[in-house]
């Protein structure tokens, strides 16, 4: 195989891969299909990394047939690299593609001496679990998936705080670094304004708003129909946490988005499956290099996976 930068010609080529290789996977242990509606739909995550992340990915090619064997993309932030969607074709598997696409971004993030490689990573997956622990990174916090069915019309649902929240604006901006960084130990402007800004339409921003005007909370979602999540965003208390969460699930009406929670976050936990919450999923939160103990509520996702 050749290593090599993702360019604009993989980008059909890489939506093709991404939603095959995660659908085999899913299928091939015994659940759903996690992607439909064809491979077309697995273009967002060239979309959005093309514009926050432009040049951030590399391809394994096949050298005698010029067909991309693996792809994963990687985010630079101010203080740590995060390593994004990791796939590998079905017909590549178990012959050390993703070693080597990792190798690439462990490579990266050494030579411009960041501090820290991030990543979160599914439970279920003991080969990537493997693939990840051998090369550094250690687990420092799990996740849940949770799943709640937002009616038409909404939840009916009230929670302490909610009358805190409201949409975020560009001059939120400094507050949620100042958050983020207090919380996680890591920033991300970029994806702030991003989602704030919203060019592709399918991106929506709240804030919690503490009664001093501090930032208190940040919650952002996707309704892209290949990717319905809440998230990325932090908070102080699970309270806010419970609250950034109720009102961008009423962004999604009609619709069953996913989400991260952290599993020692007991009372939240405890308030989404009042709310008819499920969990469909596990993922840890893995670091190769220092890392920060959340000094409240991180909130992950897998679009952006910045974090």
């Amino acid at each position: 195989m050749r290593i090599r930068p993702m360019t604009d010609d993989d980008r059909s080529e890489v939506a093709d891969l991404i939603y095959c290789s995660l659908n085999t996977w899913y299928q091939s242990h015994g659940m759903p299909q996690i992607l439909r509606g064809g491979p077309s739909v697995a273009d967002v995550f060239y979309e959005v990394y093309h514009v926050l992340d432009p040049g951030c990915g590399v391809v394994a090619e096949n050298v005698a047939t010029g067909r991309l064997m693996g792809s994963c993309f990687y985010h630079p932030r101010e203080h740590h690299v995060s390593l994004g969607i990791m796939n590998v074709h079905p017909n590549y598997f178990g012959l050390g593609v993703a070693r080597a696409l990792l190798a690439e971004v462990i490579a990266y993030t050494d030579q411009h001496d960041y501090k820290s490689l991030r990543l979160v990573q599914s439970a279920l997956n003991l080969d990537s679990f493997s693939l990840y622990n051998r090369a550094g990174f250690v687990p420092r916090c799990s996740f849940q998936d949770m799943v709640i069915a937002v009616p038409e019309s909404g939840l009916r649902f009230r929670t302490p705080g909610l009358d805190h929240v409201r949409d975020a604006t560009p001059d939120d901006v400094p507050g949620i670094l100042a958050l983020e960084m207090e919380v996680s130990g890591i920033t991300r402007e970029q994806d702030y304004r991003y989602f704030i800004e919203n060019a592709l339409g399918f991106w929506h921003a709240s804030v919690y708003e503490g009664d001093g005007g501090a930032i208190e909370g940040f919650l952002a979602s996707c309704g892209h129909s290949a990717m319905n999540m809440i998230g990325p965003g932090v908070s102080r208390t699970e309270d806010q946490a419970a609250a950034l969460i109720l009102r961008e699930l009423d962004q999604h009406r009609g619709r069953s988005p996913a989400f991260v929670v952290p599993s020692d976050k007991a009372k939240l936990v405890r308030q989404i499956y009042d709310w008819g919450g499920r969990n469909c999923e596990l993922h840890f939160c893995q670091v190769r290099g220092e890392f920060q103990p959340y000094r409240g509520v991180n909130l992950p996702t897998f679009l952006p996976e910045s974090a």
